[in-house]
C-alpha cells in the first residue's frame, strides 16, 4: 500500500492514488458464497442464497489480514463486470460499511470495506462512498442485512466511514496478519 510519507501509524493521510490488492472469493451475479478455505488452499462453497438474492459486486478480501471477526478483511468491489472466485484485482478504498453482527447471542464488529478496481472504467472517479448514488449504497446495506437474516444472522448497518477510516481498519487487521 503506498502511503504519503512522514504521516504517524495512527494518523495516515492516503493519497487517493493508494491501491491493495483482494483475492475475489464471490462474484458479482452469484447465489453462491465461495469462501476461501487456508487449511486446504481452495475455494470452497461456503453457502447458497436464497432464490432471487444474489451478490451485488464482486466480494473478496485483503490477503494477510484479520478482522474482527477472526476472518480476513471483507471487501465489496465494484468493477465493470463479474471477475472469478481467487481472481487478485488492485483496488482503491473509497470506504467502509460499519456493521456489527449477532449470531448465537454472540455480537462481533463485522465491517466491510468497499473499494474500486482500479481497471474500472464506469467507477474510476469514485473517491468516496459519498460519491455514490445513495440508493447503491442503501441497496448495498439492505443486501448485507438481508442475506445473512435467511441463517438466523442479525446484522445492524452502524454507518459508514471514508477512505481515511477504510485505511485504518486495514492497518488494524494488518498487524495481526494471521489469516489467508
Amino acid at each position: 500500500m503506498k502511503r504519503k510519507t512522514g504521516t504517524s501509524k495512527n494518523n495516515h493521510d492516503y493519497e487517493t492514488s493508494s491501491s491493495i490488492d483482494v483475492i475475489i472469493e464471490t462474484p458479482r451475479g452469484s447465489r453462491n458464497k465461495i469462501k476461501y478455505d487456508p487449511s486446504s488452499r481452495r475455494f470452497k462453497l461456503s453457502k447458497v442464497m436464497p432464490e432471487g438474492m444474489m451478490f451485488p459486486y464482486d466480494f473478496g478480501f485483503v490477503p494477510a489480514t484479520k478482522a474482527e471477526d477472526g476472518d480476513p478483511l471483507d471487501v465489496l468491489v465494484l468493477t465493470d463486470e463479474a471477475l472469478f472466485p481467487g481472481c487478485l484485482v488492485e483496488v482503491k478504498l473509497v470506504g467502509v460499511i460499519e456493521a456489527e453482527q449477532t449470531e448465537k447471542g454472540e455480537t462481533k464488529r463485522n465491517d466491510r470495506l468497499v473499494a474500486i478496481a482500479t481497471q474500472s472504467l464506469l467507477y474510476s472517479e469514485i473517491r468516496t462512498l459519498e460519491e455514490l448514488n445513495p440508493k447503491v449504497l442503501e441497496q448495498i446495506d439492505a443486501f448485507f442485512v438481508n442475506y445473512q437474516r435467511v441463517r438466523d444472522i442479525e446484522v445492524k448497518i452502524l454507518g459508514h466511514g471514508g477512505p481515511q477510516q477504510a485505511h485504518r481498519i486495514l492497518d488494524k487487521a494488518g498487524d495481526h496478519q494471521k489469516a489467508a
